[in-house]
């Protein structure tokens, strides 16, 4: 390589490297500045009411703090999605393990994802099952954990979850389907909510079939066999 040649290239690579050191830092401390300013801040829109208003949804949304939803729901939503929200650490090891499992043994594997991480993907992400979601939620999943309380966690995940088509949150959701505001849901109404999360476009906590009905039952009695001690985290 001629002098000339040394000389041209050693700028070329400094510049490249000072881009590649810029990406790595914008995709390190943004998603953390992000997680930072929603600890106070309500987010204002998210990937997935994008995604579904450009489908030609509605987009139907009204923040509530937790103090202005009714105790019942947030406590129900832990009973049917994530009896350990309170005390992991964002994963449910033993869950994923099993999962993992499956998948070895060639069986469909079932979700395990903790409340944390079905909120980093309505936060940030696309709803789209891939590889690299799953790798970039579980990534945000530490953001959100470590930056975040648990209480403020669940107040967030319970003003965006999408709760049927175009609604987004436990206001919309609750006038929507019930024509009462938030923080007036009764345990019927809350376990009927928290049965229809797992797929909210195709079950209605308002018009429940018989299945939903059963699981907001089950989900009930789950919630009396937990205890205080698995919803601790959401006082204070």
């Amino acid at each position: 390589m001629t002098s000339q040649a040394a000389s041209t290239t050693g700028p070329k690579r400094r510049r490249w490297l000072r881009r590649l050191m810029a990406a790595v830092v914008v995709v390190l401390l943004a998603p953390a500045a992000i997680t930072l300013l929603y600890r106070f801040v309500p987010p204002p829109i998210t990937p997935l009411m994008v995604i579904r208003y450009a489908d030609g949804m509605a987009l139907e949304k009204e923040w509530r703090a937790m103090d202005a939803i009714a105790p019942d729901l947030p406590r129900l939503v832990i009973a049917a999605e994530d009896n350990l929200f309170c005390h992991h650490a964002g994963f449910d090891e033993a869950a994923l393990a099993a999962q993992i499992e499956a998948l070895r043994a060639g069986q469909t594997a079932r979700g395990a994802s903790t409340i944390t991480m079905q909120l980093a993907k309505n936060l940030f992400l696309w709803p789209e099952r891939s590889f690299l979601r799953k790798g970039l939620e579980a990534w945000l999943t530490l953001y959100l954990e470590l930056l975040l309380p648990k209480q403020r966690i669940m107040e967030l995940y319970l003003n965006v979850v999408e709760w049927g088509p175009g609604l987004y949150g436990a206001q919309a959701a609750s006038q929507a389907h019930f024509g009462v505001d938030a923080d007036a849901l009764s345990s019927e109404q809350a376990s009927q909510l928290a049965a229809v999360l797992p797929n909210p476009l195709a079950w209605n906590a308002g018009q429940p079939g018989n299945a939903t009905r059963q699981r907001a039952a089950l989900y009930r009695e789950r919630l009396i066999q937990l205890g205080a001690g698995y919803l601790d985290c959401l006082e204070g």
